[in-house]
């Protein structure tokens, strides 16, 4: 086991590295007995290939539910009698499982996570049960104008790339799936030198790190290459504006652009623009769209972290009769960031904004260990926490102004809403 120099800790967070490869970020925080442990994978939906799209997500799902020694009503009982929780999650660069619980459980539930981790069964019910829930939450997906207008963003701005497609999957990719599907994708990316486990709690770090150590020692991994796919992105060419007709009482309109990846220097420049954009009662987009003209009924903009370049959109639904009006405005809001550079009360007003959400997303020690964790399993290191909030900081008009005019230049604008609306707008941009 090894340990960073004192110099490269930041946020109270120490970087550990067992003999197996397994990356440990261990944190004290004596003022609560609320142990959080958060362990990252390499791969989620990023290293899926098209027609195994939604492969990860199912994995994840049914790792809990069994393991060599209990099965899924075993498990749950016993996290549920000690009071803690346990839970899977899975995105488009990594999936975690994690765990709470008071400090002197956490020995024993070390050992329910080792089996998980290392030794799970992956039962034929609960992947059938797993999978079903799946299909039937794809199957909602579909008929929400959101989830139909950002399927035709992405798929547009990605191509060929994995982000094209859903986390979930598709019904034709995830009703294909097999347990040995899950076994074969489980073997090649769980493992302890594709780990970062994040654990933050009141004992001490030399003693959290003897208990991991104790329990996943012996958790090794047979060499494996080709874990980590090199995939391209194409920029686009020309924008787009695709039309998806559906029954519906009102549009749903959305204008997405292939932003940065956020080891970008540009990353903190787009985080500060979509904060400005769309985040809040108080953003560009609520006040003008919604409540000086009256157009909007949700309007807001979302910027994603990701390892690779991550979508920038924003969106808005409105009145169908309103549908051409509506999008020459949410347009025209797009335009003005090229014509006319934030004021400097302008760019302080969003850098608040954004820092002091940012704390806020930072007050529990599961809140640390997830952010942590997930900064480092995309490669940008603990470290990164300290080094966002200074580029946030330090950014100007002149900078976001050069961000504007490098990505929000090239939009994928997607409509869904009634036929005769639809056909009434032009592409502006």
């Amino acid at each position: 086991m090894t340990s960073t120099p004192f110099a490269a800790q930041r946020g109270h967070l120490q970087r550990v590295v067992l003999a197996n490869g397994a990356t440990l970020l261990l944190g004290q925080n004596p003022t609560v007995d609320i142990l959080a442990a958060h362990c990252f994978f390499r791969g989620g939906s990023r290293v899926e290939r098209p027609e195994q799209a939604g492969l990860t997500n199912l994995m994840a799902a049914v790792l809990t539910k069994g393991t060599q020694q209990r099965d899924s009503q075993a498990i749950a009982a016993w996290v549920e009698s000690l009071g803690a929780a346990l839970s899977i999650d899975s995105a488009a660069d990594y999936f975690e499982v994690s765990l709470r619980c008071v400090s002197a459980d956490f020995p024993e539930l070390l050992g329910l996570l080792s089996e998980i981790l290392q030794a799970p069964t992956f039962p034929e019910a609960e992947v059938d049960r797993e999978q079903a829930l799946m299909l039937q939450s794809i199957r909602a997906q579909q008929e929400r104008p959101f989830s139909l207008a950002f399927d035709q963003v992405r798929q547009a701005l990605y191509g060929d790339h994995p982000y094209a497609l859903p986390g979930v999957g598709r019904l034709e990719t995830v009703g294909s799936l097999c347990r040995e599907d899950l076994v074969a994708h489980h073997a090649t990316y769980c493992r302890p030198d594709q780990m970062v486990m994040v654990v933050i709690g009141p004992e001490s770090i030399q003693q959290m790190a003897a208990h991991i150590e104790a329990a996943l020692s012996d958790w090794v991994a047979p060499p494996r290459a080709g874990l980590d796919p090199a995939l391209s992105l194409s920029p686009l060419e020309h924008p787009k504006l695709l039309r998806l007709p559906q029954p519906t009482q009102q549009t749903t309109m959305m204008i997405g652009f292939q932003g940065s990846a956020a080891g970008s220097a540009d990353y903190a420049a787009l985080k500060l623009l979509c904060t400005y954009l769309g985040n809040g009662l108080s953003s560009r987009l609520f006040v003008e769209l919604r409540e000086r003209c009256g157009l909007a009924y949700e309007v807001s903009a979302f910027f994603a972290t990701r390892r690779e370049p991550a979508p920038f959109v924003t969106y808005m639904g409105t009145a169908s009769e309103n549908t051409a009006m509506a999008l020459d405005r949410l347009q025209a809001e797009i335009q003005r960031l090229h014509a006319h550079p934030l004021s400097p009360a302008e760019v302080e007003m969003a850098q608040r904004k954004l820092l002091g959400q940012y704390a806020l997303s930072k007050q529990t020690n599961a809140q640390v260990a997830q952010l942590a964790g997930w900064y480092e399993i995309l490669g940008l290191g603990m470290e990164f926490d300290q080094r966002y909030l200074q580029m946030v900081r330090h950014l100007t008009p002149e900078y976001l102004l050069q961000a504007v005019q490098t990505y929000l230049v090239t939009p994928v604008i997607a409509l869904v809403g009634p036929d005769q609306a639809l056909e009434q707008v032009e592409l502006v941009l």
